[in-house]
């Protein structure tokens, strides 16, 4: 018996994983190839949804935005592959000791965004199993009423490197951690073709 998966992708969660890790290296990452080589030999990849938002180029880092742009160009060429767009909010924050402010840009909407779709491909029976790839515990919720709702259903955790969440451990089926090796693995080649150009 073949089971389908549905790959469910954090991307600033797993992004800050491999930063925390000091693995730049393998930021260059085809999610949807990761997300295949995480599969048991009886499952297949049906779908992977990548779950971000856009960065700002005032960042203190011009160049962020233009990278960003690049790699998301990148995974748009990948089949049953879609992106979902949350937004930054920008926040003044105040030290407490000398009441000097700054701007902190915070992502919303992923966590939202995932649950969503979880619960959305879960009723409309796209899957059999789940691979959440993430580290947030705000995710505790979907991945329970899933389990609750759907007993046949199964709900996999992907940890990034560095990132882990007591909450979702106990929600989840399973949980393991993506190691270095799935991630070398798992490059696109330096160069990869669009429809109109590289």
């Amino acid at each position: 018996m073949r089971y389908r998966v549905a790959a469910y992708v954090d991307g600033f969660n797993l992004y800050f994983g491999m930063k925390a890790k000091d693995w730049q290296r393998y930021y260059w990452l085809n999610i949807q190839a990761l997300a295949a080589n995480l599969l048991r030999p009886d499952q297949d990849l049906v779908m992977t949804k990548y779950f971000t938002a856009l960065v700002s180029g005032s960042t203190g880092d011009p160049d962020k935005s233009r990278r960003q742009v690049a790699y998301l160009e990148a995974l748009q060429t990948l089949q049953q592959f879609n992106i979902f767009y949350g937004h930054y909010l920008h926040n003044t924050v105040e030290c407490r000791k000398c009441g000097a402010t700054w701007i902190k840009p915070e992502e919303k909407m992923t966590d939202v965004n995932i649950a969503v779709e979880l619960l959305n491909d879960a009723y409309e029976d796209r899957f059999d199993t789940a691979l959440l790839i993430s580290g947030d515990s705000d995710l505790k919720g979907p991945v329970e009423a899933i389990r609750r709702k759907f007993p046949r259903k199964w709900v996999i955790v992907a940890f990034p490197p560095a990132r882990h969440s007591v909450e979702l451990e106990k929600a989840a089926n399973h949980v393991f951690t993506i190691g270095r090796k799935k991630l070398a693995d798992s490059q696109f080649p330096d160069e990869v073709p669009k429809p109109g150009g590289y």
